[in-house]
């Protein structure tokens, strides 16, 4: 287990690229024209990668871990429903009414629920988790979000969830998030960490208004200047403290463990990425073990998709977070994992490959 912050950035390496040509041969040889499952050969080579060659390909059980916190932010007017629906929300998913709750039944995931710090009690369950004291963050557009101890705190206890979930027997991870009001340290750190703009990335979240909107922009704006007055050049790390949240930098945690422990690891929509941003930020091999689910409706995430370089799996309009969009991008990759594992190679079907004819 890792203690420290910088001994868990220490054990993250990336995988072996040679792996990949021994992936896309194999993919080559099943009884299919080259390339016609497209992006899940993608899928099924990088989990040959990240799982060091085994075969057949390794994946379940899978583990989701969502992490919920309140927001001192939240005082600036930037959320459009009542902060006290995070506490709603925490036991709603524990008993089961979510969209999270029934996708991750219905797709055979385990839920842990991460108390980040919220303004409620956390209830007594098997499946949830109070890690931190603090009922929210720090309002960002006037201080730190946590200080650095507090942030190394969080992440190493994210990258801690994941170590339990090994011992337990699981072998994939995805993440998502619950907080009113959390959208906004999320745009705050696509603009810190990519130099973006507020206002072209800045959008509704549960619902504003046009007008809130640009309210909002505005207060991002704030939050980076006082930002860059207090901390000036920072590492990414100083930047989750000062403008995240603290189910950002826990699920920052659960990225680099998960990388560090050598599993694929699901990124849920726009909160959930900026979570993910910042890890890669810190170590750039994480991308080597990541997967990110859909395309979120969020105005400006195509614009953060191209920063990071990557491409969603899925792109079916929704915004929701919790985890939804990483729980149906599962069923993908455990796709791409039969095709791997059962598809017969020319040479099993007796077919020779010259007199295959492509339809």
């Amino acid at each position: 287990m890792f203690t420290t912050y910088t001994d868990l950035c220490s054990a993250i390496t990336a995988t072996d690229k040679k792996l990949l040509i021994t992936a896309q041969n194999h993919l080559d040889n099943l009884t299919k024209p080259v390339g016609s499952l497209g992006r899940l050969e993608e899928f099924a080579a990088k989990l040959f990668t990240i799982y060091n060659g085994e075969f057949p390909l390794p994946l379940d059980p899978a583990m989701h871990i969502l992490a919920a916190a309140d927001h001192g932010v939240y005082a600036e007017g930037v959320a459009q429903n009542p902060q006290e629906v995070t506490h709603l929300m925490i036991l709603n998913i524990l008993r089961g009414g979510a969209a999270i709750s029934v996708l991750a039944k219905q797709n055979n995931m385990h839920l842990l629920l991460l108390d980040a710090g919220h303004k409620g009690t956390c209830p007594k369950c098997p499946n949830a988790v109070r890690i931190n004291s603090l009922e929210m963050s720090g309002n960002i557009a006037k201080e730190d979000a946590m200080s650095l101890e507090c942030c190394e705190r969080l992440i190493v206890l994210g990258a801690h969830a994941v170590h339990e979930g090994i011992k337990n027997g699981y072998r994939i991870f995805s993440i998502g998030e619950m907080g009113i009001a959390n959208t906004t340290p999320a745009t705050a750190l696509f603009a810190e960490l990519f130099g973006l703009e507020p206002v072209s990335i800045t959008g509704p979240g549960a619902g504003l208004s046009q007008e809130k909107i640009a309210h909002k922009a505005k207060i991002i704006a704030q939050a980076l200047k006082r930002h860059k007055d207090v901390h000036g050049k920072a590492s990414a790390l100083q930047i989750l403290a000062s403008l995240g949240g603290f189910e950002i930098a826990t699920l920052c945690g659960v990225v680099l463990g998960a990388s560090a422990m050598k599993c694929p690891v699901i990124i849920d929509g726009f909160i959930a990425t900026a979570a993910y941003a910042a890890a890669c930020c810190m170590d750039k091999n994480v991308q080597d073990y990541a997967f990110l689910s859909h395309a979120s409706a969020e105005p400006g995430y195509q614009k953060i998709v191209q920063c990071l370089g990557q491409k969603p799996m899925l792109d079916l309009g929704m915004r929701l977070g919790e985890g939804t969009g990483a729980c149906l991008a599962l069923q993908l990759l455990r796709s791409a994992q039969a095709i791997y594992n059962e598809m017969a190679t020319f040479k099993d079907a007796n077919i020779e490959i010259s007199t295959y004819i492509p339809q």
